[in-house]
C-alpha cells in the first residue's frame, strides 16, 4: 500500500499468480473489456514463445474519489515458467493482496500445487507472512474437459480459508467475482494491519461500492 497524504492518493497493488499458461494474463484481458474506458489505463503485455508474460502485466484502475481519497489499484501477473523465479519475487514486492490462479484441468494439479509452494516461498523472502497475506484462489478453465468436478472444488474450499472463484477467464465469467473478492479481502487485512479507516476514512464496503458504481460497467 502507498499512501500519499499530500495528494490523497492511495495505490494498493494486486497480483495474480499461478502455474504458466494457467490464465493470468487472461484474467487481465477480461478485467480490461470489463471496466469503464475511461477508468483503465493502458494494459501492457509482453508475450514469449513460452509463456505469456515475460516479466508484468500492469494494469493501473482509478476508482476515483472515495471519501476524498483518490484510490488507484494496480493489477500485475507473474511469469508462470520456473526460469523466471526471481521475477515473480520481484513483482511480489509491496504486494498487497494475490489472486492465485488455478488450472481445474486434472493434468495440471501438480503444477498447480509448486506453484502454489512457489509464491508461499516468495512471499516469506519478501517479509510477508505467507499464512495471513491477503489471497483468494480462482479455478480457471472450467469449459475444457477432464477437469475437477464442482464438488471437488466446493471439498477443498470448504477445508481452506481462503475465499475460491470458479471461471472461464476467457469468456470474462468469474473475472469480476474474483476481483471483488480480492480488493474486498485486501481493504479488511490492510485496515486491521495499518488502521486504514481511521488514516483516510475508507472501509472495505466503500471500495467495493465504489468499484461497482465507478469501474466496472453496467451489464446490457
Amino acid at each position: 500500500m502507498q499512501l500519499d497524504f499530500k495528494a490523497r492518493e492511495l495505490t494498493i497493488k494486486l497480483v495474480y499468480y499461478g502455474p504458466a499458461l494457467s490464465g493470468k494474463t487472461t484474467n487481465l484481458h477480461a478485467v480490461h473489456r470489463l471496466v469503464n474506458s475511461d477508468a483503465a489505463g493502458r494494459l501492457m503485455t509482453l508475450e514469449t514463445r513460452d509463456d505469456r508474460t515475460l516479466f508484468f502485466d500492469l494494469l493501473p484502475l482509478s476508482i476515483g474519489a472515495t471519501k476524498g481519497i483518490n484510490v488507484r489499484l494496480k493489477l500485475f501477473t507473474v511469469p508462470g515458467q520456473v526460469i523466471h523465479a526471481s521475477t515473480r519475487r520481484l513483482v511480489l514486492q509491496g504486494c498487497d493482496g494475490i489472486a492465485f490462479i488455478a488450472d481445474s484441468r486434472r493434468s495440471e494439479t501438480k503444477a498447480n500445487q509448486l506453484a502454489f509452494l512457489d509464491m508461499q516461498d516468495n512471499l516469506t523472502e519478501n517479509g510477508f507472512e505467507a499464512d495471513t497475506h491477503p489471497l483468494v484462489i480462482q479455478f480457471n478453465k472450467r469449459d475444457l474437459p477432464a477437469i475437477r468436478t464442482d464438488e471437488e472444488i466446493d471439498r477443498l474450499a470448504a477445508h481452506g480459508k481462503e475465499p475460491v472463484f470458479k471461471a472461464v477467464a476467457i469468456r470474462g465469467v468469474g473475472v469480476k467475482e474474483t476481483l471483488l473478492g480480492l480488493i474486498d479481502l485486501t481493504v479488511q487485512h490492510l485496515e486491521e494491519r495499518h488502521g486504514l479507516k481511521e488514516k483516510v476514512g475508507v472501509t472495505s464496503a466503500d471500495f467495493i461500492t465504489a468499484v461497482n458504481n465507478r469501474l466496472f460497467r453496467e451489464a446490457p
